[in-house]
C-alpha cells in the first residue's frame, strides 16, 4: 500500500531539546542500520562540501536508540564519518549523551555488516552518498540485502539517491513501481551548493524516476515536508522531516512484531 502521510511539523523542531523515551524490551538482534559517505568535499578545485548533515542523522538515531534500537552506521571505507552543520538541540543531546560520535567514528565497512541482524536501514541527506555510496556495489549489495530480508528502508532528502541503484535479488531496481520522495530536481537547480547541478554525478529525481520510481514531488503533496510510504519504505524530500521519517520507521517496525 502506497500513500504520503501528512503529520504537523515545525521545521525547526530538530533544533528544540526534546527527548523521547522507550518502555518496553525488544530483542539483542534487532539494530538499525545508517548509511553514510566517507567523503568531505566533490573533488573540485573549490572542493564543494559533500559531508552528511548531522540534522538529518543526529534526530533520527534519537528516535532509533530511545526506541530501544541499537544503531550501526556504515560506509563506504568504514572508520570517521563527517559531519556538516553544528550540534543544535537535539543533535546536540545526542550527540555527547546517546553515543551517536563513538558509533559514527567507528563505522563499518559493507564486509563486515552481518544482513541478518538488521530490521531497518536509513540514510540521511548532504551530497557524499551521491558520489560514494550509489556507485559502490557493496553498499548497494548491504541495503538490498535488509530489504530482501523484510527489512523497512527509510531516506531524507539527498539520502534518496543511495537507493536509486539498489537491486534486489529479482534483478529490479529497488525503486521500481514504488513511490519515492527524494530531494527534487526543481530545487536542485535553483541552489549554487553544487553549481547548479554540474558537479554532482546525477539528481536524485532524476535517477529515482530512470529506475522506475513514482516518484513524489513538491506539487503532489499538500506540504512539502510530508512524509510518503511505499511498501515497507518511508521517504521525504526536505531535511525538516527526517525526524518523521524515523518516527514512522519505529510504527512499522511495531506492527511487525
Amino acid at each position: 500500500m502506497d500513500l504520503i502521510k501528512h503529520e504537523k511539523y515545525n521545521h525547526i523542531a530538530h533544533h528544540r531539546f526534546i527527548l523521547c523515551f522507550w518502555v518496553g524490551k525488544i530483542s539483542a538482534a534487532e539494530k538499525i542500520l545508517i548509511v553514510a559517505s566517507d567523503l568531505t568535499d566533490m573533488g573540485d578545485p573549490d572542493k564543494h562540501d559533500v559531508r552528511n548533515n548531522l540534522w538529518e542523522y543526529a534526530p533520527p538515531y534519537h528516535i532509533f536508540v530511545s526506541h530501544g534500537y541499537e544503531v550501526d552506521f556504515v560506509s563506504p571505507s568504514g572508520g570517521t564519518i563527517r559531519f556538516m552543520m553544528d550540534p543544535l538541540g537535539i543533535s546536540s543531546y545526542t550527540v555527547n549523551y546517546e553515543g551517536f560520535q563513538e558509533r559514527a567514528n567507528h563505522s563499518l565497512k559493507p564486509t563486515e555488516v552481518r544482513l541478518e541482524n538488521y530490521v531497518a536501514v536509513y540514510v540521511g541527506g548532504g551530497y557524499g552518498t551521491l558520489f560514494d555510496v550509489a556507485s559502490n556495489k557493496q553498499m548497494l549489495d548491504v541495503m538490498a540485502g535488509i530489504y530482501d530480508n523484510g527489512g523497512i528502508i527509510g531516506s531524507c532528502g539527498h539520502g534518496g539517491g543511495a537507493f536509486a541503484n539498489v537491486k534486489l535479488e529479482n534483478g529490479q531496481f529497488f525503486v521500481q513501481d514504488k513511490k519515492f520522495a527524494g530531494f527534487p530536481d526543481s530545487r536542485e537547480k535553483e541552489k549554487a551548493w553544487a553549481m547548479q547541478v554540474i558537479l554532482l554525478p546525477f539528481m536524485v529525481e532524476s535517477e529515482l524516476k530512470r529506475n522506475g520510481a513514482l516518484t513524489v514531488d513538491k506539487g503532489d503533496v499538500s506540504d512539502k515536508y510530508d512524509i510518503v510510504l511505499g511498501e515497507r519504505i518511508v521517504s521525504s524530500m526536505f531535511l525538516p522531516s527526517a525526524v518523521l521519517v524515523a518516527k514512522e520507521m519505529i510504527v512499522l517496525l511495531d506492527q511487525d512484531k
